[in-house]
């Protein structure tokens, strides 16, 4: 059996990312154009434009795509009738727009370290209903949604995020020029969506579930992806380093602890270890779907979906992504979801259980919250962090990080994860 196909009409990947003599041409062209300075979630959705992960996008939306996209999850003019469930935008302020006009070739910089990271041709510029957007995108079926504004605009990052950006967007496709420096970070398990796939199939897996994380692996993960790798060829542990919200845990030190996992608890014949370069938007159920969309690129056919994927505060059912799912009409993915119930070690079971399988009482589970888990170990209680909860060589590279800011600045050296491959 084969691979499943990568997402849109097309069936083939679509990266955008130029190398070589024509990148070069590019950078020197980019010198002569206007530059637009844009946030971190732009340009790491420029990365995965670049690699091919967001296929068959070829840049940022225009209005046909964006509306569908928001009312309907379905591409109108890219690849008409393609599901994508979250929009892709680039948005300017009034200054800017006053700058530009539809027809302009721009140079796309990212705002933080003004690195050239892409050409753009503008196609369009509008005005977008951006609480709309957030309604559609963003309000989920969880304790908040009936008082979604009263809460949204302070305490969602993904609505944050979409009302403190420009109030113009810019569609267009785009050539990518740049990596940043996550080659550099991260070594070959910087993976992009043609390599992931001649890994699979080189392994001769045609079945892979994706495991989407943004955390350190902890046992109720590790249960999970082991699930995973019962029942299907393999699986791949996708961690996200891209930006994330204060508190997480930045990427480095989050790669020691899967380092020190994989090494100790895994078959790396049955596993696979990547990283990529997206922002959270936080989005649940949507943003569940767009894992499975990008993931479908990298070659998985499947996508580990657990108890409130994607999610932040009330915002979402516990079980709201896997329910999305059930949505879908036919075609709209290849890729299909794991769904798995919340897990937890039993006393009574003696070991790893979820809600489908332990018939005991809640005070014979052991169910730590990251929250919970966050304050022990920056109080230094790392004591009191039930065993069951975390393996200790996780333990051991998180008591350092929380208890020594100046260790949190140690950087990974190149090329220290080729191996997990």
């Amino acid at each position: 059996m084969a691979l499943v196909n990568p997402h849109g009409s097309q069936k083939k990947l679509m990266p955008l990312l130029l190398k070589g003599a024509e990148r070069e041409d590019e950078i020197g062209r980019a010198k002569a154009m206007k530059k637009i300075n844009i946030s971190s979630r732009e340009s790491g959705d420029i990365l995965m434009l670049g690699m091919g992960a967001f296929t068959p996008l070829n840049g940022f939306m225009c209005k046909d795509d964006y509306d569908g996209c928001v009312e309907e999850m379905k591409l109108r003019k890219v690849d008409p009738g393609t599901m994508w469930p979250l929009p892709v935008t680039l948005a300017v302020d009034e200054d800017v727009r006053k700058e530009i006009n539809e027809g302009d070739e721009v140079a796309l910089h990212d705002s933080e370290t003004g690195e050239l990271m892409a050409t753009m041709k503008i196609e369009e510029i509008w005005e977008p209903d951006k609480r709309k957007e957030c309604e559609l995108c963003f309000k989920g079926e969880g304790p908040d949604s009936e008082r979604f504004w009263e809460v949204a605009e302070k305490e969602h990052p993904g609505v944050q995020q979409v009302l403190n950006a420009g109030k113009y967007y810019v569609g267009g496709p785009i050539k990518a020029l740049s990596e940043k420096d996550f080659v550099q970070k991260y070594g070959e398990a910087y993976i992009h969506p043609e390599v992931s796939r001649k890994v699979f199939e080189d392994r001769g897996w045609s079945t892979v579930a994706a495991f989407q994380t943004r955390n350190p692996i902890h046992r109720s993960h590790e249960y999970l992806t082991k699930i995973a790798q019962e029942v299907l060829d393999g699986v791949f542990i996708h961690a996200l380093v891209g930006k994330l919200k204060p508190g997480d845990i930045p990427g480095e030190w989050r790669m020691k602890c899967y380092k020190a996992l994989l090494d100790n608890y895994y078959n790396m014949e049955r596993t696979v270890l990547g990283v990529y370069p997206l922002e959270m938007r936080y989005g649940g159920p949507k943003e569940a779907l767009l894992h499975g969309v990008f993931r479908q690129n990298f070659g998985c056919s499947h996508l580990i979906i657990g108890r409130d994927h994607a999610g932040v505060g009330d915002f979402y059912g516990l079980f709201e992504a896997q329910e999305i799912y059930d949505k879908l009409w036919d075609g709209a993915l290849e890729l299909q979801p794991l769904k798995i119930d919340w897990t937890f070690w039993c006393h009574k079971c003696g070991g790893m259980a979820s809600l489908k399988t332990c018939p005991h009482d809640k005070e014979d589970r052991v169910v730590v919250s990251g929250t919970k888990f966050r304050r022990l170990m920056s109080e230094g209680k790392i004591d009191e962090v039930p065993p069951e909860f975390s393996r200790p060589e996780v333990l051991a590279i998180l008591a350092e990080y929380y208890s020594d800011p100046e260790a949190r600045k140690v950087k990974i050296k190149k090329g220290a994860f080729e191996d997990l491959k």
